[in-house]
């Protein structure tokens, strides 16, 4: 790890100590939207908000090994709020697209934090996107409408601007849709995991602009899930390492018949299991990263791979550490859950294991 890496990974976890304690977690959970405006302000003045902005909006230009180390220490503080669909999807989003107008519009308002940004692309059941989209957009005199519904759409009750992916006659298509727009609702889903926020977006003849080119959704869609895949991958491993920590610290210090519980055999045994899978997850995560940095051929195999095991390793971790730590584990006060209540679901966001395996067969042409 490089000597700014390591400094950016200490100037973040300070950060987070502040805004993203437990006790912190757990108030911006009852909220509607998770959002904390002060952290928030925090987060672009730190230049994190724009860490994936090139620097002629305003933002710093990095690249895919800055934005997981930055996400590894989110994932580890259970981090409330629309940092990754606004900081990490948006301007790959954007990039992918190519609007140079919308760019202009969009990425400045990002970087500086005035602007929550979402993705809506799933629809029916799937949390990936579909083939041929049912929300339909149809062009009249004073510009595009949207018509149709989208589920598991993060942070839309946040957003200042969500970008759709909708039907045309040439084919999927990016369309962005203002905050306050007529014939827009978003409802909110009640999920396991009470840190993400998700919602059921419907659009009722919604105004709405195109970006982009007609027919290039689906490809710039795809583009802005990879970027995003590769730093939710370090926010799965920041989060099973953080896990397993909590339950290794706990099997040193319980004591039972008059021993940790740590001296155990069989607890030993679980916790050298939750290190393996610890230690695993953060190398898939930083080994992903750096190909995509140097634009390795096979980046997209290795993501998928890594996608299935990191998805697969929080959960598993999280779950050994509530059994680790026993009856307390299971209790509403202790954080234990909310690791698992993050790893299950972040092990759907973006497609889940058994998807990103049958990719992966695909990808290397089995």
């Amino acid at each position: 790890m490089s000597s700014e890496i390591k400094a950016l990974r200490e100037a973040v976890s300070g950060l987070l100590q502040k805004h993203s304690s437990e006790a912190r977690v757990r108030e911006l959970m009852a909220t509607d939207t998770g959002h904390d405006e002060t952290a928030w302000a925090e987060l672009s003045d730190m230049g994190l908000l724009g860490l994936a902005v090139p620097e002629q909006f305003g933002g710093a230009g990095a690249g895919h090994v800055e934005m997981s180390a930055v996400c590894e220490e989110m994932g580890r503080a259970l981090l409330c709020g629309p940092f990754f669909s606004t900081a990490v999807l948006a301007p790959a989003l954007l990039a992918a697209g190519g609007d140079a107008a919308e760019q202009a519009r969009v990425l400045p308002t990002i970087a500086d934090g005035s602007a929550v940004v979402a993705l809506a692309f799933a629809e029916g059941t799937a949390a990936t996107p579909p083939a041929e989209p049912a929300t339909a957009a149809a062009e009249s005199a004073d510009g595009w409408r949207l018509t149709g519904e989208k589920n598991y759409v993060l942070d839309a009750g946040a957003a200042d601007v969500l970008y759709v992916l909708a039907a045309t006659p040439q084919g999927p298509s990016v369309f962005a849709v203002q905050r306050g727009a007529a014939g827009f609702e978003a409802l909110p889903l009640t999920g396991v995991d009470l840190t993400r926020k998700l919602h059921r977006v419907r659009f009722s003849d919604t105004p709405a602009r195109l970006v982009g080119e007609p027919g290039t959704g689906a490809a710039t869609f795809a583009a802005a899930l990879e970027a995003g895949g590769v730093a939710m991958l370090g926010e799965q491993a920041g989060g099973t390492y953080r896990a397993m920590q909590m339950a290794v610290d706990y099997a040193r210090t319980r004591f039972q018949f008059g021993r940790a519980i740590g001296s155990f055999q069989a607890v030993k045994h679980m916790c050298a299991d939750m290190l393996l899978e610890a230690e695993s997850a953060v190398s898939a995560a930083r080994h992903v990263a750096a190909a995509y940095d140097a634009g390795d051929a096979n980046r997209a195999a290795d993501l998928a791979l890594a996608q299935a095991y990191c998805g697969d390793a929080y959960v598993t971790v999280a779950a050994t550490g509530i059994q680790v730590h026993g009856g307390i584990g299971f209790t509403w006060e202790h954080p234990a859950h909310l690791y698992l209540r993050r790893a299950r679901t972040d092990a759907q966001l973006l497609g889940d294991p058994a998807w990103h395996r049958e990719r992966y067969l695909q990808l290397k042409g089995a």
